[in-house]
């Protein structure tokens, strides 16, 4: 909800409801933005941007205005009743807040509703959709004030010269966070070559630069590793990275996508990655079992695909809703439609030993990593890629949450 609350905050430094100025001796008046979670006859309760919740109190006098979600003052708002307030609705209650700072007697309450908010976010994601460049930082100049990202296009990986401004809007993702809605105000002086950007802005003729109007970026990391041991309960993984043999955290919430590579996708992609290799390491030529590299040759993949997962059924055979209909540029496969494809992951089902690939931030602490995706599944991938990095491309950055 970050850009609703741009626009509140517009809104309060505009003179939010035109609140009177408070009779001699009266505390000041105070504000709280944040979501209702409970409607009751005479008030609500907020859950703030800060995470407190707050009690809202209503009375005769209370100003009840809607706001259409972009504008930037009140000259298009509407009065409105309490019962047009609604669970799920951003709101700025002006008032006079108590001493705990957990309450506030509210003189105004101005509302963007849940439906206008989801109208104008699917509107931003559309347009980041449509006028959106992502890729990976290939270097920075900072005294041009601009940066190269390397972004898949139909003509397969191409650079782009990003051009900012200083009307240029940039954000940056939180350390340990996967959230948009965590983003912060950022410069162009945090952006750095291995970043993943996203960027709006109008493309050139022959799409080799961009004037960015809004940049998004952070710093990432792509850990392979094997499962040590999985507490459910806490959200938690510990696996041991590959790379470095390191002991390594996984730590899973909400936001986090979690996924499993059926068999014959996961056999699919090695063989992208590798053609001679993976028919060697899945025991095909090179010998029965075919000797898969240390660290690698975890589980194999001939156990049967999960009920659904498999590359049959609705849609296959090219056709819209099974693997093989997700094509990206060229007629590549898309990965990231693939990710959406994929079976969901359940922790209680990861074994010790099952390799895995995590998409995370990069956090505070090394030895730590807050997951923005984990996918199982992935033996096949190791085994035909032992000595690099196995890349999946926009997949980490695609399953963060999308600029709304």
């Amino acid at each position: 909800m970050k850009w609703g609350r741009i626009v509140f905050v517009a809104v309060v430094c505009a003179g939010a409801a035109g609140a009177q100025v408070p009779a001699a001796g009266a505390k000041p008046a105070g504000r709280f933005i944040g979501e209702v979670t409970a409607v009751e006859p005479s008030a609500l309760t907020l859950k703030s941007d800060g995470g407190v919740a707050v009690s809202v109190t209503l009375g005769e006098k209370t100003l009840f205005l809607r706001v259409p979600p972009g504008e930037k003052d009140l000259t298009k708002a509407t009065r409105i009743g309490m019962a047009d307030i609604h669970v799920g609705d951003r709101v700025l209650a002006r008032g006079q807040v108590a001493d705990d700072q957990k309450s506030v007697t509210a003189s105004a309450i101005i509302v963007m509703t849940k439906a206008d908010l989801a109208q104008m976010h699917q509107r931003k994601r559309e347009e980041w959709q449509r006028r959106g460049t992502a890729g990976t930082v290939a270097s920075v100049d900072a005294a041009a004030k601009r940066f190269i990202i390397n972004s898949r296009t139909r003509e397969g990986m191409k650079p782009v010269t990003v051009e900012t401004t200083e009307k240029t809007e940039m954000w940056r993702y939180a350390p340990d966070s996967v959230r948009f809605s965590d983003a912060r105000p950022s410069s162009f002086a945090e952006i750095k070559a291995g970043d993943q950007a996203r960027v709006l802005g109008d493309k050139d003729a022959d799409g080799a630069s961009v004037k960015a109007e809004q940049i998004v970026s952070g710093s990432f990391r792509q850990v392979a590793g094997t499962v040590v041991a999985v507490n459910a309960d806490a959200g938690e993984i510990r696996i041991t990275d590959l790379a470095t043999k390191k002991p390594l955290t996984v730590k899973v919430n909400s936001e986090s996508s979690l996924k499993k590579l059926p068999p014959m996708l996961a056999e699919m992609l090695a063989r992208r990655l590798n053609p001679e290799g993976a028919a060697t390491a899945s025991g095909r030529p090179g010998g029965p079992g075919g000797a898969a590299p240390e660290g690698a040759g975890m589980r194999g993949p001939g156990a049967p695909p999960p009920d659904g997962a498999g590359m049959h059924g609705p849609g296959a055979g090219g056709r819209p809703g099974g693997w093989a209909g997700a094509r990206g540029p060229g007629g590549a496969p898309d990965m990231e439609q693939m990710m959406e494809r994929m079976p969901a992951l359940n922790l209680g089902d990861l074994k010790t030993g099952d390799a895995l690939i995590v998409s995370s931030t990069a956090g505070a602490d090394p030895a730590r990593l807050t997951a923005i995706s984990v996918v199982a599944g992935v033996e096949p991938l190791l085994r035909a890629a032992p000595e690099r990095a196995v890349n999946f491309g926009g997949w980490s950055f695609g399953e963060i949450g999308m600029p709304e």
